[in-house]
Order: structure tokens, then C-alpha cells, then sequence
């Protein structure tokens, strides 16, 4: 539950007086704290207008509007079990018109939960989710409490893509008559897209757009519409990863970590068939929202990815060809977050699970 009477709310104007700053390669940035107080806050949504909303885990949305708060009402019934739960959430692209909202969640099934994605509309005053319907449902998403991926992106032909875990089930990642594991496209209706690479194969789900993933919490769009993601591995092995269509990523075949028990994965870095990231760590920082920004208030960082860190409380800059991690802004504020986003007017909201807050930062000159 979110701890409404320790929640303190600061709108983008009268925030400013209370903001910190954080050290970056180019210059001082102004964080400012845009609600604090939160439990378990898994993912932000930017309205036009630049009020938000806040998933949390257990299973609430919150939207903040000008300094107030309120608890939505209609939202799915979830299974708010180890990382299961409300997880994501997006604007639609059209939100002035539709005010429609994506909204991904671990939906409960008879043997356990699968990652659900939904779509409804918000209330004009932000109280409450109409015409809620869950459009995808990973099938038989299994009983671990693990790996439910979740992140949801609106691809510039408006298809939806949503990433997938293994589930904590590592066979299922490479067994295409499973949904774990995958990045799935669907329309925004829920039916399938007639060129999805799978449509028509027997024995492969429609939905997939890619597989042999682990846990991918992290996606974002590049200036080209191409999709990348972050991905936990094990022990090490963390990735980024360009997705194309049809492609196998590896796991857990192939992998540059180990296992927790130290010993080896799968048959080793590399395979034919199977993609390489374009870039990884090792030791795993626990990658979570990725952000692929368009250079608005800092233009010497256009194009470049931004993924959070849950392990070790930073933001990574990736920049270049090949991808290299550039920089860790790091301060009070980065400690575990979770997701990371650009706002309308070009500044860069980040979710800190461990300082239970939404940041905002922008350039401090």
C-alpha cells in the first residue's frame, strides 16, 4: 500500500525551491522530488500536461495533478506475489484524444499468474479507470513469483510491444509455444499483426516478436522506431539488447553471466542462430527502465540510452558504436530505480524504489 500520510507531493513549480542537484559529464542537474512516500512505485506514465501517474507493486495507481493526489479507482485484480503485481504503465500516444492508458500486471490463472497487458481510459479528473479490458495474457505464465518482464511500448505504427521473463522457468525462454521469455507485438485491440514474424507457423505462439530472453524490465524506442531493451541475467550477464523481429537472444543458451551456484550457463557466450547483445555487464547491475533520449534540454545526449541500476544505484549512460557505458550519474536520489522516462517537455523522470519517490531532472544552468 502507498503511505498516503507520509506522501509529499511538489508540483513542477513550487518543487523547484526544495530541489537537489546531481554531478553529470555535462555540468550540475536539478532533481527535484516529485512525490515521495511510496511503498513499492514500479513505473511512471506522463500525461500531455505533465501530471503522472505511479504504479505500485501491491497493486494501486496513483495520478498526480498540481500538487494533489488521488488513488484510482478500476484497476486490475492482480497477483501481488514476489515481483508480480501493477507493473507498468504507459500514455497512449494519442492520450489528448483517447485518454487511454496501457497498463501491464501479473494476472492471476489457474496455476499460478501470467504477465497481463490492459488498456482502459482515465477519468477527466484522474479518479478512476473506465472500460478496463486485459487485451494479452501470457499462457500458463506459471506459480514462481519471478521474471514477469513487463514493460510496455507503443511502436510508431501504434502496435504494442510488451517484454516477457522467463518466469524463473529457464527452458521456456527457447520453447515458442510459450509466451515467457519474449517480446510480444499485438495490436491495440489485442488481435494479432498480420506480419508478426511467427503468424501461421504451427506450434509457435503469434504474439512473439522475439524470444530467448530472461528477464528484460527495461525498453525504449530509438529516433528510428527500432526497439531496444535491458535484460537481467544471473550472475553477470546483464544485457542490452536491439530487437529484431523473429530473433533468438540466447538464454539460456547462451550467456555472458553464470549461475547463482557459480556454475556455467547453457554452452557459452556465443551460437550460430542466436543474437548478441550490444552491450552487457558483468557484474550484473540489475538493469531496470531503459530510456533512449531525444537530446531536448541536453542536446549532447541525443540518441543516447539511460538504463537504472536496482544493485548498484545509479543511471548508466550508454553512448556510441559499439555501445559503451559512458558515465554513472549517481547521488542520494538513484538509489534502486526502477524505471526511467522522458517526459514531455524533455526532462528525465526516474522511479527510486529505495528512496520510494518520482524524480524529475533537468539542467540546473
Amino acid at each position: 500500500m502507498f503511505r498516503l500520510a507520509l506522501i509529499f507531493i511538489f508540483s513542477v513549480v513550487s518543487g523547484l525551491a526544495g530541489a537537489e542537484s546531481l554531478t553529470t559529464n555535462s555540468g550540475s542537474a536539478r532533481v527535484t522530488a516529485m512525490v515521495k512516500g511510496l511503498d513499492t512505485p514500479w513505473a511512471i506514465g506522463i500525461l500531455p500536461d505533465m501530471s503522472f501517474l505511479v504504479t505500485d507493486r501491491e497493486g494501486e495507481l496513483l495520478f498526480v495533478s498540481e500538487g494533489n493526489i488521488v488513488r484510482v479507482k478500476g484497476t486490475p485484480n492482480v497477483v501481488a506475489k514476489g515481483q508480480g503485481g501493477l507493473l507498468d504503465v504507459t500514455v497512449a500516444r494519442d492520450f489528448s484524444q483517447s485518454r487511454e492508458v496501457f497498463l501491464t500486471y501479473s494476472k492471476p490463472q489457474p496455476k499460478g499468474a501470467g504477465t497481463a497487458l490492459a488498456i482502459a481510459r482515465l477519468s477527466e479528473d484522474g479518479s478512476e479507470l473506465t472500460d478496463l479490458r486485459t487485451i494479452f495474457e501470457a499462457e500458463n505464465g506459471g506459480d514462481s513469483g519471478r521474471h514477469f518482464g513487463s514493460r510496455i511500448v507503443e511502436a510508431k505504427d501504434g502496435t504494442l510491444l510488451v517484454t516477457i521473463g522467463d518466469r524463473g522457468d529457464r527452458p521456456t525462454a527457447q520453447d515458442q509455444s510459450s509466451h515467457n521469455g519474449s517480446v510480444i507485438r499485438v495490436n491495440r485491440d489485442g488481435s494479432v499483426p498480420a506480419d508478426n514474424p511467427f503468424v501461421g507457423q504451427r506450434g509457435i505462439q503469434p504474439e512473439i516478436w522475439s524470444y530467448g530472453h530472461r528477464n528484460p524490465q527495461g525498453a525504449g524506442l530509438d529516433a528510428r522506431g527500432h526497439l531496444w531493451v535491458s535484460e537481467h541475467g544471473a550472475k553477470g550477464g546483464d544485457e542490452v539488447n536491439l530487437i529484431r523481429p523473429g530473433r533468438n537472444y540466447g538464454w539460456p543458451v547462451i550467456s555472458y553471466g553464470k549461475h547463482y551456484s557459480g556454475q556455467a550457463i547453457g554452452e557459452g557466450t556465443a551460437k550460430p542462430g542466436m543474437e548478441q547483445p550490444e552491450f552487457y555487464w558483468d557484474p550484473s547491475i540489475a538493469p531496470s527502465g531503459l530510456l533512449i533520449y531525444s537530446g531536448k534540454l541536453w542536446p549532447e545526449w541525443k540518441g543516447d540510452l539511460f538504463v537504472g541500476s536496482l544493485k548498484f544505484d545509479y543511471i548508466a549512460r550508454l553512448e556510441g558504436i559499439p555501445l559503451t557505458e559512458v558515465e554513472q550519474i549517481k547521488g542520494p536520489q538513484t538509489e534502486r530505480v526502477r524505471d526511467i522516462v522522458e517526459a514531455p517537455d524533455g526532462s528525465i523522470w526516474f522511479v527510486s524504489v529505495g528512496q520510494g519517490a518520482v524524480f524529475r531532472m533537468t539542467p540546473s544552468d
